[in-house]
This record gives C-alpha cells, sequence and structure tokens, in this order.
C-alpha cells in the first residue's frame, strides 16, 4: 500500500481538535433542542462533530429537524466522530474555563481534556450518523431578523398541539414581494399577524410554507440569541432551509392543506371596547381561578362604561371583577377561554388591546390599539356560558 492510501486510510479515523469551553458551550446549548430525546435510533441521541481548516462543526438532528452550527478550534488532525449530546452538553458545563481536546481514539471513543480532568466517552461510528440536505443555491429570500422574531412571538402559541390536527401543527407564513404574514391556528383561535412596507427580492406573486410547530420554537431561540440583521430562507420540494449567522437550521415540510383562515377572519365586528392590557390580564387572572378547570371559562359582560368578568364552578366557588371602560353600545355577555385571552395579552405586552364583537355567538377580535407597523389581530371563538 503506497504512504499517501495508507495516511488517508489513517486519517479517516483519527480527529484531534482544541476548542474553547466557552465557544463549545455556546454552540451546545444551541442544539439542545434538537436532539432527539427518545432514543428508538441511539445515533440520533449523538451529535456529528467534524473538524477541518479553522473550525469544528457540529450536527445535531432527530430527521424532522436538524442544526448545524460551528465555531473556532485549533485543527490538529481534521477528521469526524460522534458524540452523546445530551452527557457532553452536561460535562462541558461542569469543566473549568479552559482549552478543552477533544482527541477520537479506537472504536469510535472520545478522549476529553480540560486542565486536570480526563475523560473518554463512548461514540459510535460516523458512518451511521444520517447525511442531510445542502443549503440551496438559488431561491434563498432574505427576511428580517427582528421582524420574523416578533412574528413567531406572536403567532407560535396559537399552533395546535393535538398531531391528529396535521396540518395546523405549524404556522402559515406567506411572503409577498412587500409584505410577510405569518398565522396560526388551533381551531379554536387564530392569530395573524402582517407586516408590509418591506422588500422580498426573489419573491413573486405570493409564496406559502409551513413551518412545523417545533421548528418555530427553534427558530425563536435561534433569533433569541443573534445579532444578525437578516436570515436567509430557502426551500426545495421536502426541506426547509434556515440560515441564522452560521447556523442552519434544516426542517422537513409540512403537507396539506392550510385551512382557509381569511373566512374565519370577522367582518362585521362593531362593538369595540378599548381596555388597559395590564389590567385585563390580572383580572382575567384573578377570575380564572375559580373557572371550570377544564373549560377555563371566563364570562365577559360589556355595558355601558364597564366590562364585568366573571367565573365560577361548583368545586371553587365564583369570582366577579370589573373594569371602566369607554364602551356606549347594547349590553352584550360573551363566554372565552381565560387561557387564550391571556396568550394573546402576554404576546402584546404592555400597551392598550381593543376587544371587537359582533354577538354572543361570533368570533371575538383581540388586537393592539396602536400598532403602526404590524396588523396583528388574534380570533377567538366564543363559549357557551
Amino acid at each position: 500500500m503506497p504512504v499517501e492510501a495508507l495516511a488517508s486510510a489513517v486519517g479517516t479515523t483519527t480527529m484531534e481538535i482544541t476548542v474553547s469551553k466557552f465557544e463549545l458551550l455556546r454552540e451546545l446549548a444551541a442544539t439542545q433542542g434538537v436532539v432527539e430525546r427518545k432514543t428508538t435510533i441511539p445515533i440520533l441521541s449523538n451529535y456529528l462533530f467534524e473538524a477541518g481548516g479553522d473550525k469544528l462543526s457540529l450536527t445535531a438532528t432527530d430527521l424532522d429537524l436538524s442544526l448545524r452550527t460551528s465555531c473556532v478550534a485549533k485543527v490538529k488532525k481534521d477528521g469526524a466522530c460522534t458524540i452523546p449530546a445530551r452527557k457532553l452538553h452536561d460535562y462541558v458545563k461542569l469543566l473549568p474555563d479552559a482549552d478543552i481536546t477533544i482527541k477520537l481514539l479506537e472504536n469510535h471513543w472520545v478522549s476529553i481534556r480540560c486542565g486536570r480532568s480526563n475523560t473518554k466517552m463512548v461514540g459510535m461510528a460516523r458512518s451511521n450518523f444520517p447525511s442531510l440536505p445542502a443549503f440551496p443555491t438559488a431561491g434563498v429570500i432574505k427576511i428580517p431578523a427582528q421582524v420574523l422574531r416578533g412574528m413567531i412571538a406572536k403567532t407560535g402559541f396559537a399552533i395546535a398541539s393535538e398531531e391528529s390536527r396535521y396540518t395546523l401543527n405549524g404556522a402559515l407564513m406567506v411572503l409577498k414581494p412587500e409584505s410577510i404574514t405569518m398565522v396560526a391556528t388551533d381551531g379554536h383561535r387564530l392569530a395573524h399577524i402582517e407586516r408590509s412596507g418591506e422588500k422580498f427580492e426573489g419573491v413573486s406573486g405570493e409564496m406559502k410554507t409551513l413551518v412545523p410547530k417545533k421548528a418555530m420554537d427553534e427558530l425563536k431561540s435561534l433569533l433569541d440569541s443573534t445579532d444578525a440583521e437578516t436570515i436567509d430562507f430557502a426551500k426545495d420540494e421536502s426541506t426547509l432551509y434556515f440560515r441564522i449567522g452560521q447556523r442552519l437550521l434544516t426542517s422537513r415540510q409540512l403537507t396539506g392543506q392550510f385551512p382557509n383562515y381569511e373566512a374565519v377572519l370577522p367582518k362585521d365586528n362593531n362593538k369595540s371596547i378599548t381596555l388597559h392590557g395590564e389590567e385585563l390580564s390580572a383580572a382575567i387572572s384573578r377570575v380564572a381561578q375559580f373557572a371550570d378547570e377544564r373549560s377555563r371559562a371566563v364570562r365577559l359582560k360589556v355595558e355601558k362604561g364597564e366590562l364585568k368578568l366573571s367565573a365560577s364552578s361548583t368545586e371553587t366557588g365564583e369570582s366577579e371583577d370589573s373594569m371602566e371602560t369607554d364602551y356606549n353600545g347594547d349590553t352584550l355577555t360573551i363566554g372565552f377561554n381565560a387561557q387564550y385571552i391571556l396568550d394573546f395579552l402576554k404576546a402584546v405586552g404592555a400597551g392598550d388591546v381593543k376587544l371587537e364583537l359582533k354577538d354572543a355567538q361570533s368570533a371575538g377580535q383581540l388586537r393592539p390599539a396602536d400598532s403602526e407597523d404590524y396588523k396583528y389581530r388574534y380570533i377567538v371563538m366564543p363559549m357557551r356560558i
């Protein structure tokens, strides 16, 4: 066997790098949400480490979602290995703030040294790790990072968590040349936010994408910790790609038809009440303590100058609270799930909100009283009370 061939044969089974604890831990923490929790396929509980040039690349996947990221490293020997993800994260967290040397040994074992600490972990063969799709070279769209982050925060909570409502297990993102819209619903409530005045190069007409809930959650935490102004978004037949700085999140697409949400957006909710969001949140939280545990129903009675909130259950008792309002129309009583209203008020933050009603049987609409940049509305189905 020629020397070169021997070197490359040996080279594939070695890897040795030195990396700072701070840099490594930051990337390990960023990928924790993607690591497969259930160990039905053992390799998915591992990270793939690949070292080359002056960086270490880390990949985690649960086959639906994958995250690839990297950090600066001194690479003594190029190579790749897999390491149990949770155990590595928990161990590195406990190491002193110093450089860590990671080296691949025989039988996929991996040595981790830092200061006076020396550990060997049992890895698995690199060849078992699933191969992942590469970021497309064409059709990449830039989306402002903070715009997307705000939209996810204001819609993500309304995504259905029941597995049976398959097409509702994600949010619909609609890109047009000059606007971005995000919609989420679980069949009982719907959050809809739109922002115009953005320029999306490469979008013609309307581009609709269903983003799965888990991808939304992961995307939000990546956007929370980035200072990048824009992110790169692309998709092909089966996969969505979001590139945030040096991190690449890929997600399997949801297939199926998102419901016709435009049909449920209320048209003639002509009874409008302006309320202070924090006051309303506090009043609902108090009253909801005495709501029926299963339905979480709270009764809202709007009359001239006042909103009365009440709830009762045979087990705990009853509670009533009231707020002054500027309302001057007919009296109306309607029931809502308290948690649904609280979710919206938490997403909006401080400030006034408008509650817009038609009658006791029709959906209510909530929106911020003064949101110029974003058209944000939240539609809640009423409950029998």
